[in-house]
């Protein structure tokens, strides 16, 4: 039996505080380097908002709307991670070994880019990837059972 709830304020707030979340995770990314924050406290926020639209909008709609598959968001954070230590061997130095420089960029003028931030990119996605596949699991299981129970 499915019934239809009426949730309207919370689909409304939700529509905008998923782009606020997500800015502040996407900024805990980008300063983690240098300050508090960084790849694995802005993954939990960013996979804290991607959960607020599976919670408010259910996970059927959320699949059409956002088809992503976040096991290969694991794969290709481990990848970025992994790449990152390993690069540090080809110069010579040891694993994770951290460098940056300062360089012009168009639009952001000079500007710090360092290697840290790939390494917490990887983390980031591996993260996002794994919370969100741990408990997409664990819902489409409940799912599955109500489903069963209902036959």
């Amino acid at each position: 039996m499915h019934s239809r709830s009426n949730d309207l304020i919370l689909k409304t707030t939700t529509n905008i505080i998923v782009f606020v979340i997500l800015a502040f995770s996407i900024n805990m990314l980008f300063s983690g380097h240098n300050a508090p924050g960084g790849g694995f406290i802005g993954g939990l926020m960013g996979a804290g908002a991607f959960l607020l639209l599976y919670v408010s909008y259910g996970l059927q709609p959320v699949h059409r709307i956002l088809p992503i598959n976040f096991t290969h968001m694991i794969a290709a954070g481990l990848m970025i991670a992994i790449l990152t230590g390993a690069g540090s061997f080809v110069l010579g130095v040891p694993f994770l070994s951290h460098s940056f420089g300062y360089f012009q960029l168009p639009l952001l003028g000079k500007t710090e880019l360092a290697t840290a931030m790939l390494f917490d990119l990887g983390v980031y996605l591996t993260v996002i990837g794994v919370t969100m596949t741990i408990i997409l699991s664990i819902a489409e299981d409940k799912i599955e059972k109500e489903v069963g129970e209902g036959n």
